[in-house]
């Protein structure tokens, strides 16, 4: 940016009533973020000397959302009167006296706007001195937007909303897209005249245009190409198709620096995910939060992850995980779950139907088939046999198991805990481990089967079991 001061207000008091919605539109999220954090992302990055932000609607809601994605934005509550223009009004206001620089205007529904395009607007509005720049686009569809009416020389003379124009102008292709650049002064002199007798009574920021041009000002307008950038969100269709706009220049920038996504329609990737080169990305995957995924790492496909880390050349397939670390060279799925907490060891393995919840998997340690790990940490090279069960929960509280490195366990077996089984040791096959195992001892569970021959002949007579046996037995007795 020059040296010239700027500001950044961010229209964001709405409801939406078109949402139908219990949250404020801006509240809605794209891509894993709320609207207006997409639009105070594009706002930080301008680098201004100061961001203000109009609420009304859902104020402590918003204002939370704000403080979060823009700490330092000054939140100015707008009054009882309506519209985009005393919203403006109201931020001017709040501004220092001493600033006198220039001020973008954006609403907080309009996610895909980015910097880049403002820089160039900013850059034209401080190249031909103006007291206001309009951004525009052209639509094929221009039906329910203001239609920008230019004199002969190119200028902005004024904003003319759908239900005003006459059939001359209802041809106009080119609209106003609702974001615009002023000269503080100027825009607050003009708001002072602007006033709401109109059928809405509202106060419109688009009779600020017309204001200035009538005063003899240079309106200027910038016409972008790409008129998805200037996407305003009012329902929920709408944020449907952002939606899927957005997802795809995620997962196209993602191509270009280096990550192989197979089938780009059926993945979605959350602006908040880091992807590192030669990352494979199968059929439908989905990553959201703060998923970030090392090289040489494959997932999918059909899997879900959220907040996890995989490590370099991890495999996860078909797995749904969150709050997840998958380490270096691991293995994890196919219908496996990660619940946050989990953390599986580098080379580990974590296979077919296996839940695990706050629990640590060492170097090698295995749990390859049809067990739930609740609360563990299980040492390196640790293999747990199928259909293992930690029982971790005694009605009231959780507890911990801990099985030590390199211990093999049988199939069907359940840690009681909280329990300890030492390094090296070994569980028979449906061993019930309710008290400490020595390193390299031994577990079992000595019970004492009982066979009651002819039981099934004297309790199930005419069963098809009863039959079968009778069958089996025939000519033994």
């Amino acid at each position: 940016m020059s040296a010239h001061s700027l500001a950044v207000v961010v229209l964001a008091a709405g409801q939406g009533t078109r949402m139908k919605s219990t949250r404020a539109k801006v509240l809605h999220e794209l891509s894993g973020v709320p609207l207006i954090g997409h639009v105070l992302a594009t706002a930080q990055a301008l680098e201004p000397d100061h961001v203000a932000v109009v609420v009304r609607h859902q104020r402590d809601d918003v204002a939370a959302v704000i403080a979060e994605h823009a700490p330092a934005a000054v939140i100015i509550d707008q009054d009882e009167v309506p519209g985009t223009g005393r919203a403006l009004e109201v931020a001017l206001a709040a501004l220092p006296a001493s600033f006198t620089g220039d001020v973008v205007v954006i609403s907080g529904d309009v996610p895909l706007l980015d910097s880049d395009t403002l820089r160039a607007v900013i850059a034209h509005h401080r190249e031909q001195d103006a007291i206001a720049t309009v951004i525009t686009t052209v639509l094929e569809d221009p039906t329910g937007y203001g239609r920008i009416i230019r004199d002969d020389a190119g200028l902005v003379q004024r904003v003319v909303e759908q239900s005003d124009a006459g059939e001359e102008e209802t041809a106009i292709t080119e609209v106003n897209a609702g974001a615009y650049v002023f000269a503080r002064d100027a825009a607050t002199k003009a708001l002072a005249k602007v006033d709401t007798h109109n059928a809405q009574g509202e106060k419109y920021l688009t009779d600020v245009i017309e204001q200035l041009a009538r005063a003899g000002n240079a309106v200027q307008a910038v016409r972008v190409e790409d008129s998805w950038l200037l996407k305003g969100i009012n329902d929920r269709a709408q944020l449907g198709d952002v939606q899927a706009r957005l997802n795809r220049m995620i997962v196209r920038g993602w191509q270009l620096a280096g990550v192989t996504v197979v089938d780009p329609a059926s993945c979605f990737i959350d602006v908040g995910v880091e992807l590192a080169d030669d990352v494979t990305i199968l059929q439908g995957v989905q990553l959201h939060g703060a998923t970030s995924i090392a090289s040489g790492a494959t997932i999918g496909p059909d899997t879900t992850l959220r907040d996890t880390v995989v490590g370099p050349g991890a495999q996860v397939l078909r797995t749904h995980a969150e709050g997840a670390e998958i380490k270096a060279g691991a293995t994890v799925g196919p219908f496996s779950f990660l619940r946050p907490g989990t953390s599986v060891g580098q080379e580990g393995k974590v296979g077919a139907f296996v839940e695990i919840k706050n629990s640590t998997l060492h170097r090698g340690a295995k749990v390859p088939h049809l067990s739930y790990i609740g609360d563990a940490e299980i040492g390196e090279g640790t293999n747990i046999g199928a259909g293992a069960i930690t029982a971790n929960y005694d009605g009231r509280s959780k507890h911990r198991t801990t099985i030590g490195a390199h211990v093999k366990t049988g199939s069907h077996t359940v840690f009681v805990a909280p329990v300890e089984v030492g390094d090296g040791a070994y569980g028979a096959a449906g061993a019930v481990i309710r008290r400490s195992v020595p390193p390299g001892a031994l577990a079992m569970s000595v019970t004492t089967q009982r066979n009651l021959e002819g039981w099934v002949e004297a309790n199930r007579q005419g069963t098809p079991s009863a039959d079968a046996a009778a069958a089996a037995t025939k000519g033994t007795k």
